[in-house]
């Protein structure tokens, strides 16, 4: 198990130990640590049901209207703890959550969608006009389709639009859960482009959680591994797309060839990196 980790100094985002329980009676994150340094790209990566889109709900305290509750650990933003404030106050701060499943106004345009995400913000009809036509900048396929109701959009048009209705909220954080989730290759390669982009150009930092793990982790600069609520392996990007341990597990491929749902079973018991 890689051992690499940022230097506290950097970290935007820091999460220590914390356990998620259900309901009172359904533990579903197990002492889950990490960290997401500025202007960097974290990928979460996991299969179904491995606990990533839990702890982005932990993070950004969506967690209560499911049933669920924070019983043990942190969690700091900037040096501070974020864990018992309000999502509208979290957006405040510059930490957004883009929902798995896009979850637009289906009844509201393209570009009504979008000026929802500033109502956070007291800003003048100008400074609006502006972020409008950065998002735009960023998705000009949004731009193109501003006067269609949103339910009548493609997948990719409506997570390019919950993308940039995050946008519009001037975020420093955003926390990105499933972002390729039904969508052809294609649009997925699109998007995360988009989101390389924005980290690069608007030093906006990313945690991302996602199955793709390929994909996620060509783009990402940092990766951990969840599996049944527990960190499993971490490590810079490019380590763990190359690391056979992961390419065996994920993808049942190894150096030596393709392995059969069995051989990957089997794997999954034995689960080398934990010994």
């Amino acid at each position: 198990m890689s051992t690499q980790t940022a230097a506290p100094a950097d970290n935007y985002l820091s999460i220590n130990n914390i356990e998620v329980i259900y309901d009172h009676v359904i533990l579903v994150l197990k002492g889950v640590s990490l960290n997401v340094p500025k202007g960097k790209i974290v990928a979460l990566l996991g299969a179904n049901g491995a606990g990533k889109s839990t702890t982005l709900k932990a993070i950004s305290n969506l967690l209560h209207a499911e049933r669920g509750d924070v019983t043990k650990g942190s969690v700091e933003y900037k040096g501070e703890r974020i864990d018992q404030l309000t999502p509208n106050e979290l957006v405040k701060r510059g930490v957004i959550q883009v929902m798995e499943g896009r979850h637009c106004f289906g009844h509201l345009t393209i570009e009504e969608n979008l000026l929802t995400g500033a109502y956070t913000r007291s800003i003048s009809r100008s400074e609006l006009k502006d972020s409008l036509e950065k998002v735009y900048h960023y998705f000009p396929r949004l731009k193109t389709r501003r006067t269609s109701q949103a339910g009548y959009t493609s997948g990719g048009e409506q997570q390019m639009c919950a993308i940039g209705r995050a946008l519009m909220a001037k975020p420093e954080m955003i926390l990105l859960d499933e972002p390729s989730m039904g969508l052809a290759p294609q649009i997925v390669e699109e998007i995360f482009e988009i989101v390389k982009d924005l980290n690069s150009r608007e030093n906006v930092s990313f945690l991302l959680a996602e199955q793709n793990t390929m994909v996620a982790l060509k783009y990402a600069d940092f990766g951990y591994i969840l599996e049944n609520g527990r960190v499993v392996m971490e490590g810079d990007a490019e380590g763990l797309r190359t690391n056979e341990d992961v390419k065996e597990f994920y993808l049942g491929l190894s150096s030596a060839g393709r392995k059969s749902f069995k051989d990957v079973k089997h794997y999954r018991r034995r689960k080398r990196w934990l010994s």
